[in-house]
């Protein structure tokens, strides 16, 4: 998928000359904390209102129908279309669902499609080593050290890390022009994703605070929830977790995380087996964003669906 590497830093370009494959700048890190602030501080800010609130005005069936329906659409954007559709390319889709799963995707706040493909790639090429942004094993063995990285892999990363090189990690993204549209347009699908919500709630309950309970639930309290959920795998699933395969970094299985991120809790499973459209890899473990996949396989929009033969994971077992 990359060009070719000379090592961690640096990658060979056709033309024979040395590219960087991740970049620093003053611009790039006021970015970072401008994300950082917004997508990441004020959501539980927004929760914490909403839970405060229930006090006065509880929380309904409709506006928490919203929550979940918003929760869903948002969580299978994160894990069938930017995880296992555009970073690793588990299975093939028709353009209208990757367009669809891609602004899904993007309203969860945790970055746009190219950027956010470009750092999990890179975050596989060095996971747990130098060049991984968010793993909490690169800041000692004391026990001070340990919770430092823990709080760096789960929360304070986004401040400021380096950038890596788009152009290297995401050619084939940047070269489809719907894509780099739905890119670009990354801050109209966070605020679409608060207006829906928002005004569907204000219509069933004709109120303006069934309106402010549909943003706050659907909106803030939602982002809290799916990004949670996906920080979760960088902290707590590369410090603890089971490890049934032999892999060459630090991450962990969690059942109980995989039913609530869609079955990204298997995510040592998944750091095995990267280009598998399926993290469960069997059939006794829960992964509700692999049957989806093969739903949309039946109904003929998804197609080449990848997965990891029974021959090799016995090779494989720990």
């Amino acid at each position: 998928m990359y060009l070719e590497s000379i090592d961690s830093r640096y990658y060979e370009t056709p033309d024979g000359r040395r590219g960087k494959k991740a970049i620093q700048s003053d611009f790039l890190r006021r970015i970072q904390i401008r994300h950082f602030l917004l997508f990441t501080v004020l959501p539980p800010i927004g929760t914490a209102v909403a839970i405060a609130l229930l006090f006065w005005y509880p929380l309904g069936w409709p506006v928490f129908a919203i929550f979940l329906i918003m929760w869903s659409i948002t969580s299978v954007g994160q894990t069938l279309g930017y995880h296992r559709l555009f970073a690793h390319a588990s299975f093939k889709a028709h353009p209208a669902v990757r367009a669809a799963l891609a602004i899904a995707g993007s309203m969860a706040g945790l970055g746009s499609l190219i950027s956010w493909t470009a750092m999990h790639r890179r975050h596989h090429e060095c996971s747990d080593k130098p060049g991984d942004m968010h793993s909490p094993n690169l800041h000692g063995e004391t026990r001070s050290a340990r919770l430092r990285g823990f709080v760096h892999a789960h929360f304070t990363w986004m401040m400021g890390h380096e950038y890596p090189n788009v152009n290297y990690y995401t050619p084939e993204l940047m070269s489809d022009y719907r894509l780099l549209w739905i890119s670009r347009h990354y801050m109209t699908w966070i605020v679409l994703g608060l207006v829906i919500p928002t005004a569907a709630a204000a219509l069933i309950t004709g109120t303006w605070i069934g309106a402010l309970n549909g943003f706050l639930w659907g909106g803030a309290v939602r982002m809290f929830v799916v990004s949670n959920a996906m920080w979760s795998l960088n902290s707590f699933l590369h410090i603890w977790g089971s490890k049934p395969y032999k892999c060459r970094d630090h991450s962990g299985n969690s059942g109980l995380l995989a039913l609530f991120s869609w079955g990204e809790g298997w995510h040592h499973n998944h750091h095995a087996f990267p280009h598998s459209a399926s993290f469960a890899l069997t059939w006794y473990r829960v992964d509700p964003g692999y049957y989806l996949i093969r739903l949309l396989q039946a109904l003929g929009l998804v197609w080449d669906v990848k997965t990891v033969p029974a021959q090799r994971l016995a090779e494989r077992a720990a």
